[in-house]
């Protein structure tokens, strides 16, 4: 017996269903914030965790061209790297790292970068009982 085309339809958005959660949940687990980095209460300063889609790249290595994207941005390759949270190489071409809204406003200008959307975490199921 086979599988019909509905059938495999729905395993496909399942499956992309459950790589988007496992992604958001691996870019939510970000270290803790460093005590000699300097701490502002100015929400323009502050960095959240933002996925950057960009174009497969087609010379370079994914993660290092993720690291030159940050680098053109933030300024250094160092910086780039403490910045990154992860590469996704496999089903996304893209990368988690923790932005300011101004570096977020700067990197969604560079060429090969398609989409730059917050970091959320989503809940499948409230529980027994709990309405959401």
């Amino acid at each position: 017996m086979g599988l019909t085309p509905t059938t495999l339809s729905f395993l496909s958005l399942a499956s992309l269903l459950l790589l988007l959660i496992s992604i958001t949940t691996m870019a939510e687990r970000v270290p803790e914030k460093k005590p000699d980095q300097s701490s502002s209460s100015s929400s323009e300063s502050e960095s959240t965790v933002h996925i950057v889609y960009v174009e497969r790249p087609q010379d370079m290595e994914p993660e290092a061209f993720h690291i030159q994207t940050l680098a053109s941005v933030l300024g250094s390759e160092e910086a780039a790297k403490e910045a990154l949270i992860y590469s996704y190489k496999t089903a996304a071409s893209g990368f988690s790292a923790k932005l300011t809204p101004q570096q977020v406003s700067l990197i969604a200008k560079l060429p090969g970068v398609l989409q730059v959307v917050p970091s959320r975490t989503l809940q499948l199921h409230a529980g027994p009982g709990r309405l959401h």
